[in-house]
């Protein structure tokens, strides 16, 4: 692996290496780059990507963001950027010469954040319960018709034969000729 270094002793990647770390494609990074959701944190002479650990770090909470909630892009972006809205007013909020009327109003601007980001949750938690209840009624319908099946194709002791759709007795099927079938 040939990491660079950059200013502070901090290792850049090469876009195969950090995307390789990441599990993607470096054509990932490269469109992650185009909508905005990534930013290399530096470039080679030659202006190629060079990555941090933060960066790669970012790229696998866009990966996390997109299988653990199935996010599309648009709205990891919106979380993305509410979160470094977030790191930048918790900066500013553990800066040392921050008066109680400036705190009390950071404290105010992350709660409109924090309520923005529940709200992307929580609409995508609403689609997925109404997902559920459509594939447990779905399972409710196969479950019945399964079990309307079994009692048709038995009949014993206290059962009637199977019925048509006019309610007379389903003939049995007539026997197939012997020979090829086409």
């Amino acid at each position: 692996m040939t990491a660079q270094r950059a200013g502070a002793g901090a290792e850049l990647w090469r876009i195969g290496e950090a995307a390789e770390r990441a599990g993607v494609s470096p054509r990932t990074l490269r469109y992650y780059e185009e909508l905005g959701l990534l930013v290399p944190s530096g470039r080679s002479e030659g202006g190629a990507r060079r990555y941090s650990a933060p960066d790669v770090a970012r790229l696998l909470r866009i990966r996390e963001l997109q299988e653990l909630l199935g996010l599309d892009l648009g709205a990891i972006g919106e979380v993305l950027r509410a979160e470094d809205e977030l790191a930048a007013l918790r900066r500013q909020y553990r800066g040392g010469d921050v008066d109680p009327d400036r705190r009390r109003a950071i404290i105010g601007e992350a709660l409109a954040i924090n309520a923005r980001m529940r709200g992307v949750v929580r609409a995508k938690q609403e689609r997925l319960h109404d997902m559920m209840r459509e594939l447990e009624a779905t399972a409710r319908r196969y479950r019945a018709r399964s079990r309307e099946l079994s009692a048709d194709a038995a009949p014993g002791p206290g059962r009637t034969p199977a019925r048509g759709a006019r309610g007379a007795p389903t003939p049995p099927a007539p026997a197939r000729p012997p020979g090829p079938r086409g």
